[in-house]
């Protein structure tokens, strides 16, 4: 199986693409990857495979012999991409207007979440990390440090290089040495318990602090719309009345101001 390894890898195939085509989960492909020989894999993912890579038979020979060149290399991608496209087709999702590599991106991401949750002995836990991740998405034009906290993960586990910057480099590269520096004490188990006890309060009482400022300004708000509508004689904000009710709005709050 190592040779087919060596061949996999050589030919660029993700073990993710190819759980893809073989229509099944990335920790099943890995599993039949520490397989004595591909005798020992389902019938018909073996056959799929062997389709994939152009043989008929899959033993280390067989493999050995094969002779990656820019043609097979070719073959290869285009059989790899169309049965992906094939599979992907069987459930719907609206990528129009997306450039080729961000529907890829999009396709590769909603595959990793579907895996994450469907048959996984992790379900639970990897739900709320799916969870969060939603959250940090929808936080993250607002909070320009979670693009770097996502940099410097991919740095950290090898995905990127770690001098590679795609946003503020010198903000960037601030919040990088200083998370280095966070994950570093850590990891080394040598931060004071007590310290962070007190870190941690303060954490706490800062998150309610701006929780409790946000749902003032939402009361705020809704006790000002409805002092709008009532002046204005409306019972609720319609696409026929918004523009009026938003401008009546503005106007108390620069009464209160």
């Amino acid at each position: 199986m190592g040779k087919l390894n060596d061949l996999l890898q050589e030919l660029g195939i993700s073990k993710v693409k190819l759980a893809k085509y073989l229509g099944v989960s990335r920790q099943m492909v890995y599993n039949y990857l520490e397989l004595p020989n591909l005798n020992k894999w389902p019938k018909e993912k073996k056959i799929s495979l062997f389709k994939l890579l152009d043989i008929d038979d899959g033993d280390d020979e067989t493999l050995e012999n094969i002779k990656v060149n820019g043609e097979y290399l070719s073959a290869v991608s285009n059989r790899l991409n169309q049965g992906v496209k094939d599979l992907d087709h069987s459930e719907y999702l609206d990528l129009k207007g997306l450039k080729k590599e961000e529907q890829q991106l999009v396709g590769d991401i909603t595959y990793l979440i579907k895996d994450k949750l469907v048959d996984n002995p992790a379900h639970e836990e990897n739900y709320y990390a799916l969870l969060y991740t939603y959250h940090l998405l929808q936080s993250i034009d607002n909070v320009p440090e979670l693009k770097y906290l996502l940099a410097y993960m991919s740095k950290a586990t090898g995905f990127i290089k770690p001098n590679d910057f795609k946003f503020n480099e010198d903000k960037q590269f601030m919040f990088e040495g200083i998370i280095h520096s966070a994950f570093t004490l850590y990891n080394s188990g040598g931060a004071s318990k007590n310290k962070v006890i007190e870190s941690h309060k303060r954490f706490v009482q800062e998150i309610e602090v701006r929780t409790e400022e946000r749902l003032s300004r939402t009361q705020q708000l809704n006790t000002v719309r409805v002092q709008a509508l009532r002046e204005l004689g409306y019972d609720e904000i319609s696409t026929d009345n918004a523009a009026e009710v938003f401008q009546k709005i503005a106007e108390i709050e620069s009464r209160r101001a």
